[in-house]
This record gives C-alpha cells, structure tokens and sequence, in this order.
C-alpha cells in the first residue's frame, strides 16, 4: 500500500510539472518571437505595412528604398534604415502630429524582409525570400540540399556588418533578412 501511494505521488507530481511546461511553452515561445520582432531594424528592401488609425488614404505597403528611406502621404520622406517597427510607428505618429493630425494612431508591420543569399556547396545557390523563424538548415532545403561536398559542420554567414563568421551548423542556426550564407566545402 506504501509502495502504491508512493507511486501515485510521483505520476501526480510528474503530471502537475508536464501541466506546467505544456501551459509556458507557447507564452515563451510568442514572447521570443516578440523580442526577435522588437530588436528587428529595418534596412533597404524591407517592406512594412503601415496602418493610421481611420485614415485609410494614409495606410498602405512601403518599401525602404535605396537611400534607407519610405515616402508618405503628406509627411512625405521618412529615413527609416536601423530603425525598429516601434520606433518607426512612433517616428510617422511625431511627423502626422506637426499640424497633419491631432492624435494618430500607427501600427507597423513587418511584411516582407530583405531576401537572403545562399552560395557554395548547395545544389541551387542563389537569392530566396526571407522568412520568419528561418534557420540555416531551412535555407539549405530551399537551396536543393548539401552536394556531397559541404562542410555539414559549420557554415560561414555574413550579416548586416559586412564580416563573414563561421558558425557551427545545428537545427536552430538562425538566419536574418539580407544574411549571406556559404556553405564550405569539406576537406575530406
């Protein structure tokens, strides 16, 4: 009777910590996803929507352009480049304020990223559409695999900075809008 008591204690305990994990994993989850959107900055190609609250001539798609800039209605260039999807919506609210309107609402969007670039020892190299929560090994999928030569260990990525670094290859390397990926070729 001990030893069935005892045993109902653990598959109760068991059972309140598997509870616990399942009811936090997608709130950690959406929050790791929120922080990756709030440190996101914004450079050429970028696309965001931006939505005025009742203003719907104002609302629309943009694209950063060439110079790190979009152009709106009435306010017209606004330099975007290095910038967050916060700090924009707040950066259209301030430029609307300046006797365009009395209290506008914005929200921005991320609605497409800049492509990324896959080169090296994959079987289609070339440019592809970034997407959220895109790893490495996504990117080679998308590519049409390793060729018999990669280096399935580590990868070189050449980010925002322009400095190419080599990073060990696992199933969680992440990939970033206008990230430059090559894929080595193994030694032996």
């Amino acid at each position: 009777m001990k030893i069935f008591k005892t045993a109902v204690s653990a598959l109760a305990g068991l059972g309140m910590i598997l509870i616990a994990a399942c009811s936090t994993g997608p709130a950690t989850a959406q929050g790791q996803v929120a922080k990756a959107a709030d440190s996101y900055r914004l450079g050429t190609g970028d696309e965001v929507k931006i939505t005025v609250f009742d203003e719907k001539d104002l609302s629309g798609n943009f694209i950063v352009d060439g110079q790190g800039a979009i152009t709106m209605s009435l306010i017209g260039v606004v330099p975007v480049t290095g910038l967050s999807l916060d700090e924009v919506g707040k950066l259209v609210e301030t430029k609307l304020k300046d006797g365009w309107l009395r209290e506008p609402k914005v929200t921005v969007e991320m609605t497409k990223g800049r492509p990324y670039y896959i080169l090296g020892e994959v079987n289609r190299a070339g440019e592809y559409p970034f997407t959220s929560g895109l790893t490495v090994m996504n990117a080679v999928a998308a590519a049409g695999d390793f060729t018999y030569r990669a280096d399935k260990r580590r990868v070189m990525i050449t980010g925002a900075d322009g400095v190419e670094r080599a990073i060990a290859l696992t199933s969680t390397t992440p990939v970033r809008p206008g990230d430059r990926i090559r894929v080595r070729e193994r030694f032996f």
